[in-house]
């Protein structure tokens, strides 16, 4: 049995805590909010993000301190947005170098850099090969059920990637490791602006074949910018990328889906977070990828197109008619791309 602490008690951060409950392991659920902590404890439950009950050896704690204290291991599990700052407050409160994963899944606009690379940033005692990361196709309403569920664990650091394995396989619960962790990084985080397509093209009323090239190009658009990053194109073809983008683009679980949808039926973005009432990575993540694309000097023509949706208040079906006849090209120079990427 390990002492982890998990940060972050939304959706994803509960269904963490409640794999690692089940594998005996005693689990502190940390959020910023007193109330949220105090209804954990006394009604077992995280009814605004998660209508299931919750084992009671979970215990929530508002005290980030006290949170941490004695735990062989960290699970950070907050929005991108506040990675940095529970980072710092981390750094001055951590006395040893424990076991340091992350579930988050963005890329901050501005800096383009990866959840990993703000970690080690903010965290002095933590080097960016000992961070690890996990993704995956991974709905939290379907691990919180036990429902059959399988990810990804990626680290430069062998030894920290198999302890992770070890703290969340389970029978439900199925962990591979990776040691591509820039493909597993940006794949659990472009798949996010994917999803928020494919829910356009639903709100539109689009069918089963839009969908399925929007996924397939999407793909391409994930890779094509992974690899000129020096991720492995073959990530991308696994659960980190394709699982990912499946899931994510073709379930009513998907925030950033449900967003895209709202935004297809003529909502106005801010209409649409407002009616969320939770974080949409996919939002900032789709301005981090339009600058990326800019500087890595890589097409991107449906992030472009969502980008114009979100921030310049583009009509959907103008981007969609847009992206229908660009000029015409030979599917597999996206392969040459790759190759000569990984291979240059």
């Amino acid at each position: 049995m390990a002492k982890v602490a998990v940060l972050g008690a939304g959706s994803w951060g509960t269904a963490l805590s409640i794999v690692l409950a089940d594998n005996g392991h005693d689990v502190r659920l940390w959020t910023h909010r007193k109330e949220q902590a105090e209804a954990i404890n006394s009604t077992h439950k995280n009814e605004k993000y998660l209508e299931i009950m919750i084992p009671e050896k979970i215990n929530a704690y508002d005290d980030l301190a006290k949170a941490i204290q004695g735990v062989s291991a960290i699970v950070l599990v907050v929005p991108t947005k506040a990675i940095r700052d529970v980072c710092a407050r981390l750094d001055t409160i951590l006395e040893e170098k424990i076991t340091l994963i992350h579930a988050s899944k963005g890329i901050e606009p501005e800096s383009l850099k990866r959840v990993s690379e703000m970690i080690a940033e903010e965290m002095e005692k933590y080097a960016y090969e000992d961070i690890v990361v996990l993704s995956g196709p991974s709905h939290a309403e379907e691990v919180g059920k036990r429902q059959p569920t399988t990810v990804t664990v990626s680290s430069l650091n062998e030894k920290n990637a198999k302890i992770t394995q070890d703290l969340f396989i389970n029978e439900f619960f199925r962990v591979y490791t990776s040691p591509d962790v820039i493909g597993v990084e940006l794949g659990g985080a472009l798949k996010n602006i994917i999803a928020l397509g494919a829910g356009i093209s639903d709100g539109l009323g689009y069918g089963d074949n839009a969908k399925a090239a929007l996924i397939t190009r999407g793909l391409a658009e994930i890779a094509r910018l992974g690899t000129s990053l020096g991720a492995n194109p073959l990530t991308f073809l696994g659960l980190p990328g394709v699982g990912d983008l499946i899931v994510t683009c073709t379930s009513v679980h998907s925030r950033n889906w449900r967003a895209g949808n709202l935004l297809g039926k003529g909502n106005k973005l801010d209409q649409v977070l407002d009616q969320m009432g939770m974080v949409v990575e996919g939002v900032r993540t789709t301005r981090a990828a339009h600058q990326f694309a800019a500087k890595q000097e890589i097409e991107m023509p449906i992030t472009n197109g969502i980008y114009k949706i979100l921030f310049e208040e583009a009509k959907p079906k103008d981007v969609v008619d847009q992206l229908m006849n660009r000029t015409k090209r030979e599917e597999m120079d996206d392969l040459a791309v790759l190759l000569s990427n990984r291979y240059a």
